[in-house]
Parts: structure tokens; sequence; C-alpha cells
């Protein structure tokens, strides 16, 4: 039970959760994270479409239900990479890999072309957050499991890229996320299954890994998504998701990023193996997260908003922390999801 110390910080806390919808339809577990818990940001997967007139009448629903609760409008997220991570099948524009795209003829067009329709037709079904663009450095060949969604092994080339990307999905009122902070790109293993490691050295980790993500804060990217990787010469202790160097040290301080920073989902392997997940969305949220990411389980999103309330509740420094999230997320609340 919440003492009410704890009451009141989840109350506010819930502006910081992002969750799935089990289905194609507002139901009743969602409404109640909504109504009890004042979460008024969300996920769409392919388990959440149907048509675009459904979507459509899903996203108009969440926008009333957390305006009658005097909620802002909701942070509709989903995942429209194109290619291989896709959620929305036809009607909607099928595009390839990033890779694809990245080494077409005339790239630029090319991505211009995917980030204009997508805008467009996320638009249309009252979207308002695409998580993409991929800025993990990849080299192909190698069996990096990133190849096929990185724009490319060069990190001029998918910084020049992932930049224009973001330009043109924010210019048509989408806000854009890159991902998967500091890199993700040299790693073999796949966090959705377990932590991956990455060894590189810290100079070379700057130098091609955290470019694309550095020429994305000048860009003005609305939102950057941590990875679940550990960096052996950054941080040998915590994932990037967890590490309070990475995200605070290296990313707000060196970085000089005051934009949104929203966790890859808590619920995947990399973390959920690794121990409890409410104290990993606390120990997220301390490391310099806004946004706490968990696609599938209610119950996880509750067990979670009460162990970061009463870690906030019992830390005056994470209560100021948290007044700085709910700022950098109403900012972009403001931006991209009014009605």
């Amino acid at each position: 039970m919440a003492t009410p110390d704890t009451a009141q910080y989840e109350l506010s806390l819930g502006q910081l959760f992002m969750a799935g919808l089990p289905g194609v339809t507002l139901d009743d577990s969602t409404r109640n994270l909504i109504e009890e818990f004042r979460i008024n940001n969300f996920i769409y997967f392919k388990r959440n479409v149907e048509s675009p007139e459904q979507l459509k009448k899903l996203s108009d629903e969440l926008h009333r239900v957390c305006t009658q609760n005097n909620l802002g409008p909701p942070l509709i997220a989903i995942d429209q990479e194109g290619g291989s991570v896709t959620r929305l099948a036809p009607p909607f524009t099928q595009f390839p890999d990033a890779r694809v795209l990245a080494q077409s003829e005339n790239p630029e067009n090319s991505l211009s072309d995917y980030a204009s329709v997508c805008s467009s037709e996320l638009k249309s079904i009252g979207v308002n957050y695409n998580l993409a663009p991929v800025l993990d450095v990849c080299e192909a060949g190698k069996e990096y499991f990133m190849e096929k969604r990185s724009l490319g092994g060069d990190p001029g080339v998918v910084s020049r890229l992932g930049t224009h990307v973001i330009r043109v999905m924010q210019a048509h009122g989408i806000a854009a996320c890159a991902k998967h902070f500091p890199g993700l790109g040299a790693a073999v293993v796949d966090p959705h299954l377990k932590l991956p490691y990455v060894a590189k050295p810290e100079p070379e980790l700057r130098a091609q890994d955290i470019l694309p993500f550095q020429q994305a804060v000048a860009a003005g990217v609305a939102s950057i998504m941590t990875s679940h990787t550990i960096y052996q010469h950054l941080d040998p202790e915590s994932p990037a998701t967890l590490s309070k160097i990475i995200l605070t040290d290296l990313l707000r301080n060196d970085l000089g990023y005051d934009g949104v920073v929203i966790t890859d989902d808590l619920e995947m392997g990399a973390i959920e193996k690794e121990g409890d997940l409410g104290q990993a969305a606390l120990q997220a949220f301390a490391a310099g997260a806004d946004l706490l990411l968990i696609c599938q389980s209610h119950e996880k999103v509750i067990d979670a908003l009460g162990k970061t309330g009463k870690g906030i509740a019992e830390n005056p420094a994470l209560q100021a922390r948290m007044q700085e999230s709910i700022r950098r997320v109403t900012v972009m609340r403001d931006t991209f999801a009014h009605s």
C-alpha cells in the first residue's frame, strides 16, 4: 500500500511511464492506468492494429479518456522503422529496411519519402511519436544483429542520413527518437533475449558510435532511446539504460542533451533476466531516463510505478529529478501531442 507521500509522487509519475495496450480497443485495464495511475503515454504494436479506422478510433478514445481525467493529451508511440521493424501492415505504405534506403541511388530522397509518408500516415491514425530512426553504426557482414536496421557502417553517413530523417519527421509534426544510445551497432547478442556486451574502447565509441547521437542532439531530436547493453569501457557495472555515467554524465553533461530520454522496453531479457523490473525502472530513472517504457504487462507497470514512487519519496535529489523529467516530457507533449 502506498504511503501518502509515495502516493503524491505516484500521481505525477504516471506522466513518466509509457505502456502497451493488450488489444484493438480501449480495455478496462488501460482505462485503469489512465484513471488510477495518471498514465498518458502509450505504445502500439501489431496486436493493436486491425485497420486505419480502428486505430484512429483507439487513439481518439485514449485522447478522450486522458482529457476527461484532466491529463495532457497522450503521447502515442509506435516502432515504424520500415522493413524488419514494421507495425503497420498494408494498406499502410510498406518501406524496406533503413539499410536498403541508405544504399539507394539517392538516399536523401528515399529517406525523405519514408519520413514524410510515414509521418502523414501516423498522424492520420492519431500517432504522434515514432521510435525511429536507428542511429546505430553497424558494419556489414559481421553478423551484428542490427545490420538491416542500421543506416550503415560509416559514422558520417549515419549522422547525415539520421539527422535528415529526424528533421523531416519532426517538420511533419511527429516526434522522432534516435536509438539506441550510445550505440548498439557492435552488439552480437539481441537485448530482447539477454544482456549484450560491447568491448570497444571509449575513444572509438566516441568517434564512431556516439557521433550520430551528437549530431541528432544538434538537430533538435525530440527523444533518445537507451540501449540495454554493457559498454565495458564506459561503465562495466550497468547497462546504458541503468547507468548514470552514460545517461547523465555522458548524454546530459558531455553532449548537452536536454530532450526526453526514453528507455528501451524494460521487459526485454537484458533487463528482466538480470533482476527485478520495478527496481530497474527506479534505477533507470535515477540514472537519467525520463520515460520508462513497459510494453506488455500492466501489473509490471503498476509495480514499477509504486517502486519508483517510493524511491523518489525517500530521496530529495530524485524529487528534483522528477520535476526535470516532467518538464522535458511536457515540452515534448506540448510540441507533438496537441489535439
